[in-house]
């Protein structure tokens, strides 16, 4: 059975949604979880419906506009927090560990290999998810100039308990997922969690190409996707 974490974006204090990655085009998100955007509210009833986790995108702290901390604090009260806040380096990784169970460290706003290699010999590995961005088929990064190829090794130097490969491209879209994206990061399966315009009818065939966990927005939040489909 794939495990189903919830996605929640969020934006001057409520969840979003959008297309793409097109983050100046979010709107109040519209789910069946809640009758209002509120984060909390949502997180609440995703458990009462078996989330065991939840993943949230801080989109102001990553695009520098503020932030969502304290509602990002008060969900990780009742459901744990995967959290893409945008970190940088090592600082930001240390600070973001006061709100949220794992802090994910997303190659679009990673500084530098070398703050990497400094989070990983002073946290528990199980405080940390890297997120590989994909978008238009190549790694998506401000800093790195890497391609997916050189990046699947500095994966295989630090062997991180989880690694989300996200297709920004396909967020939002109900696309469903990359299949070629995948082909190549088989050798990971075991750590991998898809994310990026999963539908319902690629659960089972992520389950028979042995993945095991993905990422669901849009299509959980509109019930196309129950969080436990089998």
């Amino acid at each position: 059975m794939i495990e189903i974490i919830p996605v929640l974006d969020l934006k001057n204090h409520i969840a979003v949604s959008g297309k793409s990655g097109q983050r100046n085009t979010y709107t109040p998100l519209q789910t069946i979880y809640s009758p209002n955007p509120n984060p909390f509210d949502i997180a609440g009833n995703l458990k009462i419906n078996n989330a065991k986790r939840v993943y949230i995108a801080d989109l102001d702290l990553i695009e520098k506009q503020g932030h969502n901390i304290d509602q990002i604090k008060n969900t990780n009260m009742i459901l744990p927090v995967i959290l893409d806040a945008g970190v940088k380096n090592y600082e930001s990784f240390k600070f973001y560990l006061n709100f949220a169970y794992k802090i994910i460290i997303a190659t679009e706003t990673l500084e530098s290999i070398e703050e990497l290699d400094k989070i990983f010999k002073t946290f528990p590995s199980e405080r940390i998810i890297i997120s590989v961005d994909v978008k238009d088929g190549k790694l998506y990064s401000q800093n790195l100039n890497m391609n997916l190829k050189e990046f699947q090794e500095i994966l295989k130097k630090y062997d991180p308990s989880e690694i989300i490969l996200l297709d920004i491209s396909r967020v939002g879209t109900g696309e469903g997922f990359n299949k070629e994206l995948l082909e190549k990061f088989k050798d990971f399966k075991d750590q991998i969690i898809i994310g990026g315009g999963i539908q319902a009818k690629d659960l089972q065939k992520l389950e028979e190409l042995g993945f095991k966990k993905a990422l669901v927005g849009t299509a959980l939040h509109k019930g196309e996707i129950k969080i436990n489909p089998f």
